[in-house]
């Protein structure tokens, strides 16, 4: 759906409303949009939510005078209401560290088969009762998701203050762990048919799933050119350009692709139709640290980059990236058509993503830093096609009115006339709920 589309259906919904046959709208609508600081992407992802919905309802003021919703939204990390206080980076490095392979082996079989986890009060009553509070002195209409620890404590804090808000589900990679809320759960909007078919197979209706994309922020539904911003950039404009995404808000994640891009350095610098471009985010110390291997090395032929709000201009100015198989950072890679090379193991959900795009054609998966330098020297031959192949892929993959998709699913459910008799809001409040699904189109 395109960014007018969208639009255009949130106008005719409201035109709905005014003619009392569609949606109720009350004063005072709040809307909650919570992640968990786990790494940057769960962040980044509901950002972009917030802004969507914002950007819905504030249109909507200006086109419909009888449009007396005041909806406000407010964006929380759910990891701040705890009893305790989570680092979201160390918690990040359970798929980083040693412990990589257990976190693997949890991911793919953990009620991901028949035996599926339904939701309740569980992490409600024992770590998050500051949030349960929030909810029952702001009465949200609606709490957008997007980490499955926000999702449960969402399901919960429901339950046990009897509040009747809308619950939507938003999983930020390209498959769905097992410890998302299915049973209790309003809308899940999920990147992909095959995520869809996953929730099938865990009894979640069909009105309840759309398959919608993975939200991008809004730059990245802008086109740029690429001359443009290479000289906006000032990068070399008749060489290939590798953007290296190695760095965020949180080191942790990033520290097993730095590892293997410091193996591949040396020959990478050697490359003369090669130019190197590190976004190292807000990490200082990882930028003076590359800045002394460049000295050793004599690296003549890369340029780092600190923290900007411009990464789709920067992507817009590459050839390919090199980067970690993150869900955000490949979607966004997908809408800026920036082919990827996804270096180092991977694991859990990133496994996931890996197996995904290099089925359909949309990036290649590099494990060292031998294999690295090999695909990077194979992509970048003239006569390769290589690179405008996965572009042309990700073209078909492309989806970045996510966000709005997302906020008008979101609008949608909070404002809407909700059904007491629907299964979702019956009187139980279970402390753990678990139930038997069907058997899984797709085996990890």
């Amino acid at each position: 759906m395109t960014d007018s589309g969208v639009l255009a259906t949130w106008f005719i919904l409201v035109a709905m409303s005014e003619s009392n046959s569609g949606l109720v709208y009350r004063p005072e609508q709040k809307i909650a949009v919570l992640h968990a600081s786990v790494g940057s992407g769960h962040r980044v992802a509901a950002e972009a939510i917030a802004a969507a919905v914002e950007h819905l309802s504030e249109i909507c003021v200006e086109r419909f005078p009888s449009f007396n919703a005041d909806v406000t939204v407010e964006l929380f990390d759910i990891l701040d209401f705890g009893r305790i206080r989570f680092d979201g980076d160390k918690a990040a490095s359970m798929f980083t560290g040693p412990t990589r392979p257990i976190y693997d082996l949890t991911w793919r079989y953990f009620l991901t088969g028949r035996l599926i986890w339904g939701g309740g009060t569980v992490w409600s009553h024992i770590m998050f009762g500051a949030f349960t509070r929030w909810v029952r002195e702001n009465k949200p209409v609606a709490v957008v998701c997007t980490h499955i620890t926000a999702a449960n404590v969402a399901v919960g804090a429901r339950m046990i203050a009897r509040q009747d808000y809308s619950i939507i589900c938003v999983p930020t990679d390209y498959e769905i762990e097992g410890m998302w809320p299915h049973r209790y759960t309003d809308i899940f909007c999920v990147a992909t048919e095959s995520m869809a078919e996953t929730l099938r197979a865990r009894k979640v209706e069909e009105e309840r799933i759309l398959v919608t994309g993975l939200p991008a922020r809004a730059k990245f539904r802008v086109g740029y050119g690429k001359a443009a911003m290479r000289e906006l950039w000032n990068v070399p404009p008749n060489k290939h350009i590798a953007l290296i995404l190695a760095g965020a808000t949180l080191p942790r994640p990033y520290v097993n692709l730095r590892t293997l891009l410091e193996k591949a350095l040396p020959q990478l610098a050697r490359m003369p139709d090669l130019h190197l471009l590190f976004m190292v985010g807000r990490d200082n110390d990882y930028a003076r640290h590359l800045q002394g291997v460049f000295e050793e090395l004599g690296v003549q032929n890369a340029s780092i980059i600190s923290y900007t709000e411009d990464v789709a201009k920067l992507m817009a100015a590459s050839d390919f990236a090199i980067c970690k198989p993150g869900g955000l950072t490949v979607t966004e890679c997908i809408c800026t058509e920036t082919p990827m090379l996804l270096a180092g193991q991977a694991y859990g959900q990133e496994k996931a993503n890996v197996r995904l795009l290099t089925s359909l054609g949309a990036a290649q998966h590099v494990q060292t830093a031998g294999e690295l330098v090999e695909q990077v020297r194979y992509l970048t031959l003239p006569q390769s096609g290589r690179l405008a192949a996965m572009s042309v892929v990700e073209s078909y993959l492309r989806r970045p009115d996510a966000a709005l998709e997302i906020g008008l699913a979101g609008l949608d459910a909070a404002l809407s006339p909700k059904d007491p008799d629907h299964a979702l809001r019956h009187s139980q409040r279970p402390f753990l709920s678990f139930y038997w699904g069907h058997k899984p189109a797709h085996t990890r």
